[in-house]
């Protein structure tokens, strides 16, 4: 791991003096330039501890990239096809990958660079990954319609469902429960007993496809986003647990489909926050109970924006198809909308401070 980290260190540096000389550039003037974390497109990027970030893509590699300090730390190569997602295990060092070769890998970042567990039975791309609670289960979502209840530590499928046109899209394990939430192709959102294996609530159909969810860290709230174009069915929408298909609000203002919502933490004193991000190559930041849009920003030819992750209030990770990964900043203050994508249209100062 030492002489990989001395290799990347090097050839950070090297890439930040080239970069150091790009000076008609308002955006490249404003950002500070890290390596590039990836070759080509970014799917999916999650957080692995407050200053480890841990991304996948088209160049089939999982990264585990210091954000803070704007060096790579590990590249995972195991993979065949582009990485679809990527989460972990809170408080460990735990990683597992989904792809379109139909796999889930997982990886340990204290255990060398190989795989040390593989989930196969998958017949079509992989692209919902939760974790219980407790460590002990993986649920995976695809577009075979099945959904997959696996042990981790022997890597075997425990249980199996198939709903047809069931194309997931995205899979959430609900804090300290057995239920999953998971969004489909079908325009639904699910929620799963993971100890029966069978659906319990359908919520309403959305009148597009459902790409993505979240769940607050109370387990009372799902976010959920959606397919659309020209400003329609562009939403993502607030969603009550404890009264299935209960509709709260819904952010409009996206002009392609919402690829991402998440729950962002707590600021101390501060109200409730859910940010989005999109085709349209912006992510919002929004009053989570009223709806107000807080802050935008617009990251002109950085193409989809398709996964965030929040590492605390004030800190956002974005990837997007073009430029790579994003540390956004959400800042309290007036607006400033200065430079390349800085904006806040309701008191919030969104701005990109670095890209890798």
């Amino acid at each position: 791991m030492g002489k990989l980290q001395s290799k990347f260190r090097k050839r950070s540096e090297l890439y930040r003096a080239s970069q150091a000389e790009k000076t008609d550039n308002t955006f490249d003037s404003q950002v500070v330039q890290y390596e590039p974390a990836h070759h080509g497109s970014i799917n999916t990027v999650t957080t692995l501890s407050p200053d480890l970030c841990v991304s996948g893509g088209s160049d089939q590699a999982v990264v585990v990239y210091d954000w803070k300090q704007g060096r790579m730390c590990q590249s995972f190569q195991g993979h065949n096809r582009e990485v679809t997602k990527v989460i972990c295990y809170p408080g460990s060092t735990w990683i597992f990958s989904a792809s379109r070769d139909k796999t889930v890998l997982m990886w340990d970042l204290n255990q060398g660079d190989e795989p040390i567990q593989e989930f196969c039975g998958h017949e079509l791309v992989v692209n919902g990954l939760a974790i219980s609670p407790d460590g002990r289960k993986l649920c995976t979502g695809s577009r075979d319609n099945w959904m997959c209840l696996w042990d981790i530590e022997s890597a075997k499928c425990e249980q199996r469902h198939n709903i047809s046109r069931n194309l997931v899209t995205h899979v959430c394990w609900v804090p300290a429960s057995s239920s999953i939430v998971q969004t489909s192709e079908d325009k639904t959102v699910r929620v799963w007993d993971s100890r029966v294996w069978q659906v319990t609530n359908t919520f309403p159909a959305k009148q597009y496809i459902q790409t993505h969810c979240d769940v607050s860290p109370n387990g009372n709230y799902l976010v959920s986003s959606s397919n659309g174009f020209g400003g329609q069915g562009c939403e993502a929408t607030l969603w009550d647990l404890r009264q299935p298909g209960c509709k709260v609000v819904e952010y409009r203002g996206h002009l392609q489909t919402t690829a991402c919502c998440v729950f962002l933490p707590m600021h101390p004193g501060g109200t409730a926050r859910v940010a989005t991000s999109s085709h349209d190559s912006s992510v919002k930041i929004w009053d989570q109970h009223t709806a107000v849009c807080l802050g935008t920003l617009s990251l002109e030819g950085a193409g989809p924006l398709v996964s965030l992750a929040p590492s605390d209030s004030s800190n956002l990770l974005c990837a997007s198809f073009n430029n790579g990964l994003h540390h956004v900043q959400v800042d309290q203050g007036p607006q400033q909308a200065q430079g390349s994508g800085a904006g806040g249209a309701g008191g919030l100062d969104v701005k990109v401070v670095a890209r890798f």
